[in-house]
């Protein structure tokens, strides 16, 4: 017999939680990286940023990325984005021979056996808030990581803690469409699009998030922090518009038939349609 779907989710949503180890192994890892820059360059601040600060990053952990904010003399921003970027990398590569080390937008990403570590390098701006190199573009923007901590952690307490979870399904969807979307600009959708919503549960909050996201997702969508940056920028051309609607749609049509299937109390049938979205995260019974 199907277990309730209250049940099921509670299932899915362990799922995607590291495990003890994980996180232990996450510590270790970030501690050692974080030497290593600091070894080689004049470090003022280092610190978790991204999706494990956040406590929105999706198991397993080997499909994930740990975000390491290093704060950097301001005597090297004057070499440029660019610069400061290769200089991040070569430092680390003083220590890490073994895994990849490259170049991966505004980050330097070593990739591990069994996790990436991006290294952010960052400057403290005037004003308040933090300057990183804008990956191509050849020149620094502004952001503040601590902002976007505080505005998740604040977030999730008004929905009693259950935006969070939610956010992390919406994760590992795009996961399962091969990571279509850049998982920042999916957390920032989903901050604005509950604000002022109650979440009765895990199944229609999903659902809701899909039916609000595609009629914005042409929309520029703007850093919470406060910079004027657009989290949404690397959706430009019509072809990449379609596309990223054409995910949304068939994930809502997925979502809605789930529900609708639950309505006949057809649960078999709503785990198939949530698989389909969810892929094996998804429990399947």
């Amino acid at each position: 017999m199907p277990r309730t779907v209250a049940a099921l989710f509670a299932d899915f949503r362990s799922r995607l939680e590291l495990t003890d180890v994980q996180a232990s192994t996450v510590a270790n890892r970030h501690k050692n990286v974080r030497a290593a820059v600091s070894r080689h360059l004049e470090v003022e601040n280092d610190f978790l940023t991204g999706s494990y600060a956040r406590h929105t990053l999706v198991s397993p952990l080997k499909q994930a990325d740990v975000d390491i904010f290093t704060v950097l003399n301001p005597k090297y921003h004057a070499r440029g984005a660019s610069a400061v970027l290769d200089m991040t990398r070569n430092a680390l590569l003083k220590t890490y021979t073994t895994p990849k080390v490259s170049r991966n937008g505004q980050a330097i990403t070593i990739t591990f056996t069994d996790f990436m570590v991006d290294v952010v390098p960052a400057f403290n701006r005037k004003g308040g808030g933090f300057l990183i190199p804008a990956g191509g573009l050849g020149k620094f923007i502004s952001t503040d990581p601590k902002v976007h901590e505080a505005y998740s952690s604040k977030q999730n307490a008004n929905h009693g803690g259950d935006l969070v979870p939610v956010i992390k399904m919406i994760k590992a969807w795009n996961r399962s469409i091969n990571r279509h979307f850049r998982s920042f600009h999916l957390e920032v959708l989903a901050w604005q699009l509950f604000q002022n919503v109650t979440i009765s549960n895990d199944w229609s909050a999903v659902r809701f998030f899909f039916d609000k996201a595609l009629p914005t997702i042409r929309r520029e969508v703007a850093d919470p922090a406060g910079y004027g940056t657009d989290v949404a920028y690397y959706l430009r051309t019509e072809e990449q518009f379609s596309a990223a609607e054409s995910r949304l749609k068939t994930a809502l049509g997925r979502a809605r038939r789930a529900e609708e299937y639950l309505r006949l109390d057809n649960i078999p049938k709503a785990i198939d349609q949530w698989r389909l979205l969810f892929g094996d995260y998804f429990p399947a019974s």
